[in-house]
């Protein structure tokens, strides 16, 4: 299993990043590969959606479902399908606006991309996981 863990400070308040990254219609706006969001059921514990995410040249289908969840502080998705992962984010307040934090553990379908695209795809990943949090912090601050 891979895993990337990362932080970012972002001038904006709690609730705003919350709201933000919270959203899974805003998934392909910040989250490099995330091609399309669709199907949204519900919100808060126990949302579900469907997903299309772009990895190493070859697109996943997927499904999400919130498994825990506390408002304005922190969402744990479980993402199922053809990629299984953990996804978690959380905000805390910072003097400067928010400290917005991102992990996600995942597993790769080797057979599917074999050993040493593995190893590609979890740098390429890694990269898009760090282009995430400066697009989320692009957004927030640059709001009008």
């Amino acid at each position: 299993m891979a895993s990337w863990k990362d932080s970012i400070l972002i001038h904006a308040s709690p609730e705003d990043v919350f709201a933000y990254v919270d959203d899974p219609t805003e998934l392909p706006t910040w989250l490099p590969g995330m091609i399309e969001v669709r199907n949204v059921e519900g919100t808060g514990l126990g949302q579900q959606y469907e997903y299309t995410y772009k990895m190493g040249g070859l697109q996943f289908r997927g499904q999400n479902v919130v498994i825990e969840y506390v408002p304005n502080e922190r969402g744990l998705h479980h993402v199922l399908g053809m990629i299984s992962a953990l996804w978690e984010y959380s905000v805390e307040p910072h003097a400067n606006g928010t400290v917005l934090n991102i992990e996600v553990e995942y597993t790769i379908p080797i057979p599917v991309l074999g050993r040493i695209a593995e190893r590609l795809a979890i740098k390429q990943n890694a990269a898009s996981f760090e282009l995430a949090l400066i697009n989320v912090k692009d957004v927030l601050e640059h709001e009008g």
